[in-house]
């Protein structure tokens, strides 16, 4: 079985350390070898441990005595006056973030004693996960669905979930502002409305995913809109106006003489509002298709038969000049 280091040279100090020289030396080292800021690496996850168990030994007096004069044995059942101790460890994750925030949060809520400026660390045998310290809690997650017009506008919506203070399977309606512009598969963050705290912590956060309803004959690509719109067959041909839907209202449009099928004619700030700018609004594209005229009268069938000699006429006319 492999040897224990000592707990003074786990954590690089000396053993006449003061409480604030631990908790400094364990803040560092605890922050060097976290197992979220050294993914897949087994030797600072080790170290981790190790850091940890030192700590909690050497951060409580009574403990730290037993220590001092008994050594490991004081806590593995080899001396005959060191007691119940046993060291424990848990781990912490996060889903991203800054590393200096994560380890903000971890210590706040470990050492954090109400007075201003000042920390103190309580209890042993739990490690990290000890029930004797304060802690927020978890963060719960949850969907919520709007419309289409509802994610480019902005709405509030509100929402039934379980009551996690209360934990009796009771209700709580939420009142939720959608920000315009939300795009689907976006979380909105509810402060304080997740887990309850350990021990007087706070409670976590709810997080929301957005799911975004589909509007027929609209399709969003980021903060751009596009959409198709039909155009008689006389319009492409020698021009004119047509009438587009969009978001905020129907727009009139001019299309070119000659236009063809699949042309795009591009309606600047109709598309949607961006979260991070509210003066900045995307472009809505339209697609031109032409409506093939059917069931012509007679006389309309002889005024395009006519229409097409013409034309061929011109084509030969121009193909023989070229």
């Amino acid at each position: 079985m492999a040897v224990k280091k000592d707990y003074y040279d786990t954590l690089e100090i000396d053993r006449g350390a003061d409480e604030t020289t631990i908790k400094k030396a364990y803040r560092k080292l605890a922050k060097k070898y976290h197992p979220d800021t050294n993914a897949g690496d087994e030797q600072a996850e080790q170290k981790f441990k190790e850091v940890t168990e030192a700590y909690n030994v050497l951060s409580d007096s009574e403990k730290r005595k037993l220590y001092d004069q008994f050594g490991h044995a004081a806590f593995d059942g080899n001396a005959a006056d060191a007691g119940a101790y046993g060291g424990a460890y848990q781990e912490y994750h996060f889903d991203g973030g800054n590393v200096d925030d994560i380890f903000g949060d971890i210590f706040g809520d470990i050492f954090r004693n109400g007075k201003s400026g000042s920390y103190e660390y309580h209890g042993f045998g739990g490690g990290f996960g000890g029930d004797s310290f304060s802690r927020k809690g978890a963060d719960l997650r949850a969907d919520v669905s709007v419309s289409f017009e509802e994610a480019v506008f902005g709405c509030d919506k509100m929402i039934s979930l379980q009551n996690m203070e209360k934990g009796d399977g009771t209700l709580q309606t939420l009142q939720v502002h959608i920000p315009a512009g939300i795009e689907s598969g976006k979380s909105i963050r509810l402060r304080g409305k997740g887990m309850p705290g350990v021990n007087g912590g706070a409670c976590g956060d709810l997080l929301l995913k957005v799911n975004v309803g589909e509007k027929p004959g609209y399709e969003r690509r980021g903060q751009d809109i596009y959409t198709t719109s039909f155009v008689p067959f006389t319009t492409a041909v020698l021009g004119g106006e047509i009438r587009v839907p969009t978001l905020y209202g129907e727009v009139i449009c001019k299309v070119k003489e000659g236009t063809q099928s699949g042309t795009k004619i591009r309606l600047k700030g109709k598309g949607v509002v961006s979260m991070k700018r509210p003066d900045v609004y995307g472009d809505q594209y339209v697609t031109v298709q032409i409506e093939v005229p059917h069931n012509l009268s007679q006389e309309a069938k002889q005024k395009l038969q006519e229409f097409e000699q013409i034309y061929r006429h011109g084509a030969k006319k121009r193909h023989a000049a070229g």
